[in-house]
C-alpha cells in the first residue's frame, strides 16, 4: 500500500470523477476505481440511445482511463438497491403529492453506503467522489462539508444527508477547483473527448426528463386509479379539470392545461381530494417552513435558535432565516418571504460556506 493510503474512487466516466481519480493517483494514493450501475435505461421506459453515467459507454470510459493509468477498476451492480429505495421513493412521493429529491436519497442511502461497504472489503482507508465540495475536521471534532470554490458547480446541497461516520473517510479532490480548471486538466492529460463531455442536469433514471411518462411506466394503473381532478383557487372555487394531481409540482406554471387570463401557478397539491390549487405568483410566498428527518453536520444539535442561510432548492441563492430545532424536525423562520416551498424537496442550512445540515420540507 502507498504511504498516502488506498482510496476507492467512484468513477462515473465523466470528466469530474475521472480527473479526481487521476489527481489522487498522481498525489501518491493507491487508487481503485469503481463504477456503480444504478439503473437500467430500458427498464425505465427509455426509447432512445442509452446515455449518462450508467451507460455502457460511460462504464467503458471509466475502465479505459483506469487501465491507462495502471490502477484497478471494478463495476458494481446496485440496480436492485437503487430501484428498491430511490426509484420506489420517487414514485411514492409524487403519489403522496410531494416533489421528491432522488439525488439526496441516492447519495445518503445508496452510493455512500455501497462505497463504504466495498471500501471495507478492499481494505481502502478512504473513498472519493468528483463532487464540487470541501471537507475538513472542525475544532469541535466533527467533519464539516463546505461549499466548493466554483459557486456555479457547488454540490454541497445534495450532500447534507451523509453521516459523520462516512464523512470521516471521504475525500472531495475537486473542491478547490473550478469546472473550467478541471476540463483544462483533462486536456493536459491528453483526454480531449473527456474534457469536452457535456453535463446532464436531469434525473439519471428518468428518460428524456419526462417524469410523467416515467410514473406511468412504473405504475401503469396510475391514471385509472387517480383519474381527473379539479383545479381550485385558494378560496375553493373550481376553475377547471386536470389529468391527476401526481403530474404537478409546486411552483409549476407551464403545462397546466388551463388558461385563466393571467399567469397562474400551482400553489398547493391536495392528494386526498385529487385537487390542484392554483394562484398568482405572490401566493407562492411563505415566511415559515418545517423540515423533517434532519441530519446535522457542523454541530451535533442546536441548543438555541440560530441564524443561517437556508436553501430550499439546488439552484436557490438562499435566504436569511432563524433555525429552531425540535428533535428531528427543524423550524425555519425566514426574514423575508420565500417563494415556492415544495414539500419533499430538501431544505439545506448554511453558516457562511459551511453546511450546517438539512432535511426534507414538510407540508
Amino acid at each position: 500500500m502507498s504511504k498516502r493510503g488506498r482510496v476507492l474512487v467512484a468513477m462515473s466516466g465523466g470528466v469530474d470523477s475521472s480527473v479526481a481519480a487521476v489527481m489522487l493517483h498522481e498525489q501518491g494514493y493507491e487508487v481503485i476505481g469503481i463504477t456503480m450501475k444504478t439503473w437500467d435505461y430500458a427498464a425505465s421506459g427509455g426509447s432512445s440511445k442509452e446515455t449518462g453515467c450508467c451507460s455502457l459507454d460511460s462504464i467503458n470510459d471509466a475502465r479505459s482511463l483506469a487501465v491507462s493509468y495502471g490502477f484497478p477498476h471494478y463495476i458494481l451492480d446496485i440496480r436492485g438497491e437503487f430501484g428498491d429505495f430511490v426509484i420506489d421513493n420517487f414514485v411514492d412521493e409524487y403519489i403522496a403529492g410531494r416533489t421528491p429529491n432522488p439525488c439526496v436519497l441516492c447519495n445518503t442511502h445508496i452510493k455512500w453506503e455501497a462505497l463504504m461497504k466495498r471500501a471495507n472489503m478492499l481494505d481502502c482507508e478512504f473513498i472519493a467522489t468528483g463532487h464540487y465540495a470541501n471537507i475538513r475536521l472542525h475544532d469541535n471534532n466533527r467533519y464539516v462539508i463546505s461549499k466548493g470554490r466554483d459557486e456555479n458547480k457547488d454540490q454541497s446541497y445534495v450532500l447534507w444527508g451523509v453521516s459523520q461516520e462516512n464523512l470521516a473517510r471521504t475525500q472531495f479532490p475537486l473542491g478547490s477547483f473550478t469546472k473550467a480548471e478541471i476540463r483544462q486538466m483533462a486536456l493536459e492529460m491528453g483526454q480531449k473527448e473527456l474534457a469536452a463531455k457535456s453535463e446532464s442536469y436531469e434525473i439519471c433514471f428518468v428518460p428524456e426528463n419526462d417524469y410523467r411518462a416515467f410514473l406511468r411506466h412504473k405504475k401503469p394503473t396510475l391514471d385509472q386509479e387517480i383519474g381527473p381532478g379539479n383545479f381550485l383557487l385558494s378560496d375553493g372555487t373550481v376553475v377547471g379539470q386536470h389529468i391527476g394531481y401526481p403530474y404537478f409540482t409546486i411552483g409549476q406554471r407551464r403545462g397546466l392545461g388551463i388558461a385563466l387570463g393571467k399567469p397562474m401557478f400551482v400553489i398547493e397539491i391536495l392528494p386526498e381530494s385529487n385537487s390542484v390549487v392554483l394562484g398568482e405568483e405572490h401566493e407562492l410566498e411563505k415566511s415559515q417552513a418545517f423540515v423533517r428527518d434532519i441530519n446535522l453536520v457542523k454541530y451535533a444539535s442546536f441548543d438555541e435558535p440560530m441564524e443561517a442561510i437556508t436553501k430550499i432548492r439546488y439552484k436557490d441563492a438562499g435566504a436569511i432565516s432563524t433555525l429552531t430545532q425540535h428533535g428531528d424536525m427543524m423550524q425555519v423562520d425566514f426574514t423575508h418571504n420565500v417563494k415556492g416551498i415544495a414539500p419533499g424537496q430538501s431544505a439545506v442550512f448554511y453558516e457562511g460556506n459551511d453546511l450546517l445540515g438539512g432535511g426534507f420540507l414538510m407540508k
